[in-house]
């Protein structure tokens, strides 16, 4: 019996420190994925600066090729934009002929795992109003950029709008009013002397 449990416990120990030679093992074989943001960062930066080339050469399907499928264009007094037709569709209307756009990135974030970003920057941009005077908009926006399956970065949700303040609408001209005429006064004295003298006459 004593020879028994002697070989028991000797196995049982055994086991043990096998056990926590594995665990120790697999702890310090374990690797962390590389950090790989500031990579990531500058790759997100050098798409989006070719993004604003291709918005200033006017190109719309270069423009919306920067988009993901399931991606959202948030412009300023529009409906939101969360198809590829619709998005082509808003920056084809805003790519004129008269138009000039350009933007910089002027902040960068990325996701410790590496697959999601934003993205801050300004904009310029200068049309033509109806008489052909030149009308310049500065303002902001926001792109959120995602890493696909093929390891591409694409856009998946934009969103900008303009500095300049909100033109409130002029008050309607107030109407003229009317010019009250007054009324002759009939000064009774006057009558009641000339009915006297007329009276006075027969």
């Amino acid at each position: 019996m004593v020879g028994r449990c002697e070989v028991t416990r000797g196995t049982k120990l055994a086991l043990w420190v096998s056990l926590v030679a594995i665990l120790l093992a697999a702890g310090c074989g374990e690797n962390k994925p590389p950090d790989t943001r500031a990579a990531d960062e500058k790759a997100i930066r050098d798409l989006d600066a070719q993004w604003s080339k291709a918005a200033a050469a006017r190109d719309v399907d270069g423009t919306v090729s920067y988009y993901s499928d399931d991606a959202s264009l948030l412009a300023p007094n529009a409906p939101i934009a969360s198809d590829r037709q619709s998005i082509h569709a808003s920056w084809a209307s805003l790519l004129g002929p008269d138009t000039s756009l350009s933007w910089q990135a002027t902040k960068v974030e990325v996701a410790r795992s590496s697959d999601l970003a934003y993205l801050v920057g300004t904009y310029q941009l200068t049309t033509k109003d109806a008489q052909g005077k030149p009308v310049s908009d500065n303002g902001k926006f926001v792109e959120v950029w995602k890493k696909q399956a093929d390891n591409k970065w694409k856009v998946v949700a934009d969103i900008f709008n303009s500095d300049l303040p909100v033109v409130q609408p002029r008050p309607p001209a107030a109407k003229p009013r009317p010019v009250e005429r007054k009324k002759p006064t009939h000064h009774s004295g006057k009558r009641k002397k000339r009915r006297h003298a007329t009276a006075s006459e027969n």
